[in-house]
């Protein structure tokens, strides 16, 4: 039988000879070991580095008089300005809706069991994308060249109805014409990629019901294809915001061609070409302030508790402070 010390028979509450107040806690204890917070001396210097950077590109902003403030601020909201951008505006909005239309009628082409569909839309999406926007527009601008009249009868056959080309599509019907073609080509393959992205078991289970298959695209595939569409689809409508600058060979009065045609009569060309930028930008800004919010309210089917959004963190920020102020 074994030897045991008198530790073993003491009382719950009876202190050990080892854990009196005199005496050193062991290494092994975790309370023993000093904590020494991590220092991330790379990420201040490179905090302080890019501080730098920001307050010398501000300070040159604030103080290099080739910006031209002043001439800035005389254009910013001039009457041509805001007419060059709601064309951009009227532009945008017309491509986008039209080559949306037309690229989900070829995504559903492409997803199709038809082999003729399917070529179809496959070429169209491989011409569409391989020629340069510029080269469409110019093409398109020129169709009189190609096409001077433009009529309707049968096929091969007799013209009952014909019109000038130049008088059916004008410069700005060109414009539009060419912008949609190109965009159609990108939308089909984000619209495709959405349908696909969505479980083929849906579809054969709202078969198995005698749900209509109109019905299963409107009501089951679309709804849940739209969280995987949105995010590419708002960055091809920025992109095709900004891209309209390129209708400025055709003589549109859009907004860089607008300041292009000011800074050639009075030689301002960097306060200029500042105007158009900052116009962008808050464009831009606002595109994608509406796709965050679109993008949130097709995600409440996945989210059932969809993160704050930016207003409502402020709300929430300034509530505790004004309960504060009051009490």
């Amino acid at each position: 039988m074994g030897l045991t010390t008198d530790s073993a028979f003491a009382p719950p509450g009876a202190a050990s000879p080892h854990t009196g107040p005199d005496a050193r806690p062991s290494p092994d204890d975790p309370a023993s070991l000093k904590v020494v917070p991590a220092r991330h001396y790379a990420r201040w210097a490179a905090a302080v580095a890019v501080i730098v950077l920001v307050a010398q590109f501000v300070h040159g902003l604030a103080t290099n008089p080739v910006w031209e403030w002043g001439v800035f601020r005389d254009y910013m909201l001039s009457e041509t300005i805001v007419q060059a951008v709601w064309v951009t505006l009227q532009l945008t909005a017309y491509a986008t809706v039209l080559g949306f239309l037309l690229g989900t009628v070829l995504a559903f082409m492409r997803l199709s069991r038809s082999p003729v569909l399917q070529t179809v839309a496959w070429t169209y999406v491989w011409v569409f994308r391989s020629i340069p926007m510029i080269v469409q527009l110019v093409f398109w601008f020129n169709l009189s060249a190609l096409y001077e009249e433009l009529g309707v009868g049968i096929p091969f056959g007799p013209v009952f109805w014909s019109v000038d080309s130049n008088s059916l599509i004008g410069t700005i019907g060109a414009a539009v014409i060419g912008l949609t073609l190109h965009q159609a080509a990108y939308a089909a393959e984000i619209v495709r990629g959405g349908v696909i992205a969505v479980d083929h078991g849906q579809l054969e289970a709202a078969a198995a019901l005698g749900i209509p298959r109109l019905r299963q695209i409107r009501r089951i595939v679309l709804p849940q294809a739209m969280r995987a569409i949105l995010p590419t689809a708002g960055n091809e409508i920025i992109g095709l915001l900004k891209g309209t600058s390129v209708v400025y060979v055709m003589s549109i009065g859009e907004l860089f061609y607008q300041v292009q045609v000011i800074y050639g009569r009075n030689g301002r060309v960097i306060p200029l070409l500042l105007v158009a930028t900052v116009w962008y930008v808050v464009l831009t800004s606002l595109l994608s302030v509406a796709q965050y919010y679109v993008e949130r309210r097709f995600a409440r089917g996945a989210n059932r508790t969809p993160p704050p959004t930016p207003i409502q963190r402020f709300s929430r920020f300034v509530a505790p402070r004004q309960a504060t102020e009051k009490t």
